[in-house]
């Protein structure tokens, strides 16, 4: 055999040495964890220094330590991945080995497929999608924004900025008579070019915005405590539809309330808010008020998720829940789960920091707080925050634009006009896509459409 033959021979075997080491070298990536490549669809919520964030069809959302790249806010890409996702870790133990751009598809009736949800207002996508053909952007992001009802010049003010809703205060009603509260409600929606949410924190007991007043109500309502240990739930469903009756009549749609947290200390600042029982009788408390509202035209909302146990006054300062995830699923969640299946519609989030989940951010601006009622428990509905003014967040830089970037629907706020400059800019930096907002915009327009709030004659 002559040299020729030999070096053609050995460049043979190394070129199949190598081919058989390549595919080794791939085959052991794609094996890795024993799992198969997966693939999921999402949208790129943000780009940092090695980090993606995006958001799936179920508004989970996923940071995964990799390079963007090329990639922008608010692309749809395809990630490939080996592993199992992780929807309650803020970082992905994952490895990507792929991620590619999609084109944005929409169905027949033009709504983004990445909207499409199932969820409980999902039968009204498309009305909602066609109001929001007809919306600038500026209106778009006053329509995610509930915001305390001002000192003076709310019609003003609401004429000019078309916020989602206005939520009252006892201040608001104080010394009103019934003809003028209805008067002042139907001043604000003629006004609006999509009917707004009026909302109030009507609990019962402590808390009585609208039953404080004594032109409204002859005393005002009770505790769930009170009503509970008194009559059962059989007084707690009577509660609620009297409730609701008194609320409708006056023009008010929305009540942040029931509080179905579970404290056990009575001296915890929560606990008099509370029904004091453990967390099976919450949890039948929290179907009970959500079953009987049904049919009320008010809708309620389960508060302060993801439980706000025996912790400080977050109205105060930043407060931090050091128990343990276990003692959180076992004892906290029970009754959001319960709520959630009765039909709520709404869920506000607190803004403790719940170190077992997030460490580092307080609930209200936690994706994996998030994370955990919209996958854990099923949440389908509008996520609203707990008020952005309170002491636990005032002091959060960009507060507005991390709520927005965590996953609420809905940010309560009293400065609306740094909210809404925070979010424009936000916009123009590429920190926040405005196609998120759309989405955002179009998922409480379909609420309103669910409340039975849009009506033919709208302006």
């Amino acid at each position: 055999m002559n040299k020729r033959n030999i070096k053609f021979i050995l460049l043979i075997v190394l070129i199949t040495l190598f081919l058989i080491g390549m595919l080794i070298f791939y085959s052991s990536k794609t094996e890795e964890q024993g799992q198969n490549v997966n693939k999921i669809t999402t949208t790129v919520m943000s780009v940092g220094n090695n980090a993606l964030t995006v958001q799936d069809n179920n508004h989970v959302i996923y940071t995964f330590a990799i390079d963007g790249g090329d990639i922008d806010v608010g692309d749809i890409i395809e990630l490939e991945y080996v592993g199992e996702l992780n929807k309650n870790v803020d970082l992905q133990d994952i490895q990507v080995i792929n991620y590619s751009s999609v084109n944005v598809t929409e169905d027949e009736d033009g709504i983004p497929d990445d909207w499409q949800d199932n969820g409980i207002f999902s039968d009204f996508y498309i009305q909602a999608n066609e109001k929001l053909k007809e919306m600038a952007l500026e209106e778009k992001i006053s329509q995610i924004l509930l915001v305390r009802y001002p000192d003076s010049n709310g019609m003003i003010i609401l004429q000019e900025n078309q916020f989602g809703g206005y939520v009252f205060f006892e201040r608001d009603f104080q010394n009103k008579s019934s003809k003028q509260v209805k008067s002042m409600m139907n001043s604000l929606q003629n006004v609006a070019k999509i009917p707004i949410l009026t909302a109030v924190d009507e609990e019962g007991g402590k808390v009585v915005r609208v039953s404080s007043n004594p032109k409204l109500m002859s005393e005002p309502f009770k505790s769930s405590k009170e009503l509970y240990l008194s009559g059962g739930f059989e007084a707690i469903k009577k509660d609620t539809v009297e409730k609701s009756g008194i609320l409708y009549n006056l023009g008010l749609n929305v009540n942040l309330a029931p509080v179905v947290d579970v404290a056990t200390d009575s001296s915890a600042y929560m606990y008099g808010r509370t029904l004091g029982e453990d967390t099976a009788t919450t949890a039948t408390y929290a179907k009970t008020v959500i079953g009987a509202s049904k049919g009320t035209s008010v809708s309620y909302t389960l508060k302060h998720f993801p439980g706000y146990g025996n912790n400080k006054d977050t109205h105060e300062g930043e407060v931090t829940d050091e128990r343990s995830y276990d003692e959180i699923v076992k004892n906290d969640l029970p009754p959001f789960e319960a709520g959630i299946d009765a039909g709520a519609e709404a869920v506000l989030v607190s803004h403790n920091i719940v170190n077992s989940i997030d460490s580092e951010n307080p609930a209200s601006l936690s994706p994996s707080v998030h994370n955990l009622l919209r996958n854990e428990l099923g949440f389908t509905g509008i996520i609203i925050t707990d008020d952005l003014a309170m002491g636990a967040v005032s002091n959060v830089e960009a507060a507005t634009v991390k709520a927005v970037l965590a996953g609420n629907d809905l940010i309560i706020t009293t400065d609306y006009a740094k909210s809404i400059d925070s979010i424009k800019t936000a916009i123009q930096n590429k920190t926040i896509d405005a196609r998120l907002v759309d989405k955002l915009a179009f998922r409480v327009i379909a609420w309103k459409y669910y409340k039975g709030l849009m009506v033919d004659n709208q302006k």
